[in-house]
């Protein structure tokens, strides 16, 4: 699990616009996390998630979602994946699917849960094509077309105001 999270994270990192300067700090923070030396991952990704670094963004959700090096805290998770998903990243577009699915964090919402899935199966992100049929299987054909309405209206809005 642990790899295939370094995997995700480091294909997520590659897709991110950060500079180069910041690409190390980044990787450092993800490494630091997997060795679970959490302290020093919190130190590097927390100031680049505050500049908006996508990549910081997702991996601070994921720590608050799992109370690694920190404590445990679902809303805070969901604060750092709206803005992580708020710039396409597809990692935190489904971990804030799942976070709606399972109201953690949030009030529990299939409608949310099944957009912000569908829109990381749109952004490649396999795990969110399992999610959204797993929460579609939970839902009637007009809630999910309403979730595929909010989902095209999202694209069409750059992911702004979508929640």
């Amino acid at each position: 699990m642990k790899k295939l999270l370094l995997i995700l994270a480091l294909a997520v990192m590659c897709s991110s616009v950060a500079r180069a300067e910041h690409f190390d700090d980044i990787a450092d923070g993800v490494e630091a996390y997997l060795k679970e030396d959490y302290a020093t991952a919190l130190k590097l990704l927390r100031p680049l998630a505050e500049q908006g670094y996508a990549s910081a963004q997702y991996n601070l959700g994921v720590m608050y979602a799992n109370g690694e090096g920190v404590v445990q805290n679902y809303k805070e998770a969901v604060k750092w994946y709206r803005l992580a998903a708020g710039q396409g990243d597809g990692e935190a577009q489904n971990s804030l699917g799942l976070m709606y699915a399972n109201g953690e964090g949030v009030i529990q919402d299939y409608v949310l849960a099944h957009m912000w899935s569908n829109l990381a199966a749109s952004n490649g992100n396999e795990k969110g094509s399992r999610s959204r049929d797993k929460v579609s299987a939970l839902m009637t054909a007009s809630k999910i077309s309403e979730a595929q309405d909010m989902a095209k209206d999202c694209l069409k809005k750059s992911y702004k105001n979508c929640y």
